[in-house]
């Protein structure tokens, strides 16, 4: 906020990704119920197998591998795929927006997210990728928001039509 009070669009960017983060946990942590009834376990196994797997792509490519197993019917399977195939296709701008620090210009209010990560390429190393958090990257959040929604209501669905604990 600034001096008078108001919100600035450092305040508004960082709501947003907030959000992203709610949102992305909140869909995320619907593979709990995928591991227990592609694992065809209860619930309370199943949290201590999601936990124990300290990575998304850890506990994707468990869910990925349960659905891939004969005794999955290949409906069942396609909508699991099809289901973790999004969600990793949406954690690239996650991860960006998760593994950046954020500076903003006081004077003009212009926001910039700085990548967290090593990008090894074949005889150097790059870091501290920049990028202004200008709309257009304020409206791919918000896309990615809406995605992920609309594929946390998918992981309900998935859940509810195979039975899996819940």
């Amino acid at each position: 906020m600034n001096a008078r009070g108001q919100t600035t669009p450092f305040d508004d960017a960082l709501l947003l990704i907030g959000r992203l983060n709610y949102t992305w946990t909140n869909t995320e942590s619907l593979l709990v119920h995928a591991i227990a009834g592609l694992a065809r376990t209860d619930k309370e196994t199943a949290v201590i197998i999601f936990l124990t797997l300290n990575t998304m792509r850890a506990r994707v490519d468990l869910v990925e591998r349960l659905a891939k197993l004969d005794r999955i019917s290949p409906p069942e399977r396609d909508r699991v795929l099809t289901a973790t195939r999004k969600l990793v296709t949406l954690s690239v701008a996650r991860n960006r927006y998760n593994h950046s620090l954020y500076a903003f210009d006081p004077e003009t209010g212009g926001v910039r997210t700085i990548l967290m990560r090593i990008a090894d390429r074949k005889d150097e190393i790059k870091m501290g990728k920049s990028t202004d958090l200008d709309d257009s990257a304020l409206d791919e959040i918000r896309s990615v928001i809406a995605d992920l929604g609309k594929l946390n209501r998918e992981l309900w669905s998935i859940i509810s039509d195979f039975g899996y604990p819940a």
